[in-house]
Parts: structure tokens; C-alpha cells; sequence
């Protein structure tokens, strides 16, 4: 079973940026996509940011295209966001998800089965 960290969350003003980070262990790392969810208070967590098992390739939700960028480092288990142009409505408790062995970066996006690991979450909180 993998084990999830997530650090890197805190208070911003709008159009500042953030950079979360998600250590990995207890399963090979390069073995698996990385993703990135988020949730706000009274709503249901939503999809953010995946990406495939070689970095190679990402997937992104409509709402952060262009502001966030999700990468991986495979040598040091690690898998980040970085956060740009954040706005209010960014405003939640971002969770760092590994998907099955089978999964695809697209498949986490779109798949309610293709998460099988989650961290404990980071809050991030953006000011007008």
C-alpha cells in the first residue's frame, strides 16, 4: 500500500502561486500515475491534475489550464503542483492521489476507480 505526504499549502493573496508537493512510499513510485484532486467546503472533490507514470504525460482540468502545472521527480518519490495566477474560487483542501497499476493520467481524471491511495490533504486558501 502506498503512503501519500502532501506539504506545501497555506494562506495566498489572488494572483499570487503555491507549490504543493506529495511524497511517495511503500510501493515503486515509476510504477504508478500520480494525481492531484481538490475540495471545497460543501462541494465534492473534484479532479485538478494527473500525470503518467514517465512524466511524459499530463492531464489537466479546464478550470487550471494555463494557472497550474503538475510534474514528478521518480528519483525522489515526489510529485508536485505548482499553483500560478491563484484566485478565491482555488480555494480548498488539496489531496494527493496514486492511481492503480492500470491507470492512465486520463483515466484518473475521468474514473471514480482509478485512485487507489490518497493523503491526508494540504489546505490552501486564497484572499481577495
Amino acid at each position: 500500500q502506498v503512503q501519500l505526504v502532501e506539504s506545501g499549502g497555506g494562506l495566498v493573496q489572488a494572483g499570487g502561486s503555491l507549490r504543493l508537493s506529495c511524497a511517495a512510499s511503500g510501493r515503486t513510485f515509476s510504477s504508478y500515475a500520480m494525481g492531484w484532486f481538490r475540495q471545497a467546503p460543501g462541494q465534492e472533490r473534484e479532479f485538478v491534475a494527473a500525470i503518467s507514470r514517465s512524466g511524459r504525460s499530463t492531464d489537466l482540468a479546464d478550470s487550471v489550464k494555463g494557472r497550474f502545472t503538475i510534474s514528478r521527480d521518480n528519483a525522489k518519490n515526489t510529485v508536485y503542483l505548482q499553483m500560478n495566477s491563484l484566485k478565491p474560487e482555488d480555494t480548498a483542501v488539496y489531496y494527493c492521489a496514486a492511481g492503480p497499476p492500470w491507470a492512465t493520467a486520463q483515466a484518473m481524471g475521468t474514473q471514480r476507480n482509478a485512485v487507489d491511495a490518497w493523503g491526508q490533504g494540504t489546505l490552501v486558501t486564497v484572499s481577495s
